[in-house]
């Protein structure tokens, strides 16, 4: 049990310190963050567009979206770090994709629907934060399983997980 909460205080200082040392508004930060989000869907959007209309100009503007998507996502992601920098732009552009389907599930009344979909995009967000605040590496981005963290909590199995960590150090009311 003590190493467990060894390890648990150890994710959270680890955490603190990347705030601290990079100076990290993690508010502003969750707004770039979906930003970015809505950057690759627009490329989504541009891409089928230009694919149904059959006019190359949506694709040309493609490459002037991608290229503001990459100047943002660069100010949050290492580009150097394994494949890290793709990661984090898979699992936002899932997000964002997750949170379209739990929508529209939502204006077909299909509440439990939309209600699984949200907290599997929570899921996915809570990664690419863990990713971002490096309290994983790349190979760590898997199932989290529930011997992995272990403090008192009010968590259905008692026990912390990343989305426990990233939702106490991520409020983005606090201005």
């Amino acid at each position: 049990m003590t190493e467990k909460k060894s390890e648990f205080e150890n994710i959270i200082e680890k955490a603190h310190q990347a705030k601290r040392e990079h100076n990290l508004d993690l508010s502003l930060e969750e707004d770039l963050s979906i930003a970015i989000m809505n950057l690759v869907s627009i490329e989504e959007h541009l891409y089928f567009t230009g694919i149904k209309t059959d006019k190359p100009d949506y694709f040309t503007l493609i490459d002037e979206v991608r290229s503001v998507r990459k100047d943002l996502l660069a100010r949050m992601i290492d580009t150097r770090e394994g494949e890290t920098w793709c990661i984090s732009k898979h699992l936002l552009a899932a997000t964002m994709r997750l949170i379209e389907v739990g929508t529209k599930y939502m204006s077909e009344g299909k509440k439990e629907d939309a209600q699984h979909v949200f907290q599997l995009g929570s899921k996915i967000y809570n990664l690419f934060w863990a990713i971002r605040l490096k309290l994983i590496t790349k190979s760590d981005a898997r199932k989290i399983n529930d011997n992995q963290l272990d403090v008192h909590d009010k968590s259905p199995n008692g026990r912390w997980t990343y989305e426990d960590i990233v939702k106490k150090l991520i409020n983005c009311c606090n201005e």
